[in-house]
């Protein structure tokens, strides 16, 4: 006689402020939620608790909750920590539900200031910004190096002005335990610089799926314009084909800004040619941003295809453990050959 099949156990760690408090959680936790986004948009818990017998406290902003999650048995899977920002409290049956977001960002980082760099690299604009506001920068070694003809700072916050810059290269701009992290989006690799797993899916994993795909005026290229001081002239460089090339309408200071920004635009089209959204029955705790993933099991252009994961969401509650993950393709192995003229 066979023995009956065992059902993995979800399982996680939650801490507040240092301290353990999963067995209180635990005792009236409705569900719990984790949606970690792609650099400009802060990772986000929220936690629906029981207040059934009114004894529950309505919970302090700005503490500081812990969370790991996984299955029992297994290694948990650390996902940070976030500040409590936001609470409510509803009924009937009453319940409490918390809200906090993985915001490390210090009053200075949201003050608006003027500054313009000249002939520099990124790498130097970032380690000032972080010097600035007392972080600590760890810059990937190829966006480092970067030239930078000239970029402005006008009544922006340090913030937005990363993410601007995140945007032009192609890059995430994170800010986490006191690091400036800033990391090429297809970098495959952590804030500590370890490699980010590939993570394989198959059909049988899957609760739900959703592929997409459209060719409808899909754009051939990008185009950037540059001003070139010598002859006085408006110039451009040409990044895939000029069929139906996409326009950048910013005009950039030198021919490798431009550049810069064209590749990061096309990086960003090729990605965005397809994408793929799967509900794990089974959740898969490893699963995060920038993740490359391979999936098994579906239609051949969806097996052949490298996705990179962009958004997951993490479910605990009375239907177990569940994730979300939306996908798009990986560009890093397209061809981002240039002309100019």
């Amino acid at each position: 006689m066979n023995a009956p099949q065992r059902h993995p156990r979800p399982d996680y760690r939650l801490t507040l402020d240092g301290r353990d408090i999963t067995p209180a959680v635990d005792a009236r936790l409705i569900s719990l939620t984790l949606t970690e986004c792609r650099g400009d948009e802060a990772d986000q818990l929220d936690l629906q608790l029981d207040d059934g017998d009114g004894a529950l406290e309505f919970p302090a902003r700005g503490v500081t909750l812990s969370l790991a999650i996984g299955w029992a048995g297994e290694p948990l899977v650390d996902k940070g920590t976030f500040v409590v920002d936001e609470a409510e409290h509803s009924g009937a049956p009453d319940q409490i539900t918390i809200r906090a977001r993985s915001a490390e960002l210090g009053a200075n980082l949201r003050d608006r200031r003027d500054q313009s760099w000249h002939r520099t690299t990124l790498g130097a604009i970032l380690d000032e910004i972080a010097r600035r506001n007392q972080l600590v920068s760890r810059v990937d070694a190829r966006l480092s190096g970067q030239e930078v003809g000239h970029i402005d700072q006008t009544n922006e916050s340090d913030i937005n002005f990363v993410t601007r810059l995140a945007k032009r290269y192609d890059a995430v701009a994170t800010v986490k335990k006191r690091l400036l992290v800033f990391l090429p989006i297809e970098g495959m690799t952590t804030s500590k610089g370890d490699a980010l797993p590939l993570v394989t899916l198959t059909r049988a994993d899957g609760d739900t799926h959703r592929y997409h795909t459209s060719e409808r005026d899909a754009y051939s290229g990008v185009r950037a314009y540059w001003h070139d001081p010598r002859c006085a002239n408006r110039r451009s460089v040409l990044v895939g084909l000029s069929g139906n090339a996409k326009r950048l309408k910013e005009s950039y200071a030198t021919e490798a800004d431009a550049l810069a920004a064209a590749q990061a635009e096309w990086r960003r089209i090729l990605r965005g040619a397809a994408t793929f959204e799967l509900t794990l029955a089974i959740g898969q705790a490893l699963l995060a941003p920038q993740t490359p993933v391979r999936v098994r099991g579906f239609k051949p252009q969806i097996d052949n295809t490298e996705w990179l994961s962009v958004k997951t969401a993490h479910r605990l509650g009375d239907g177990g453990y569940t994730t979300r993950a939306e996908l798009e393709t990986s560009a890093a192995n397209e061809s981002l050959d240039a002309t100019g003229n």
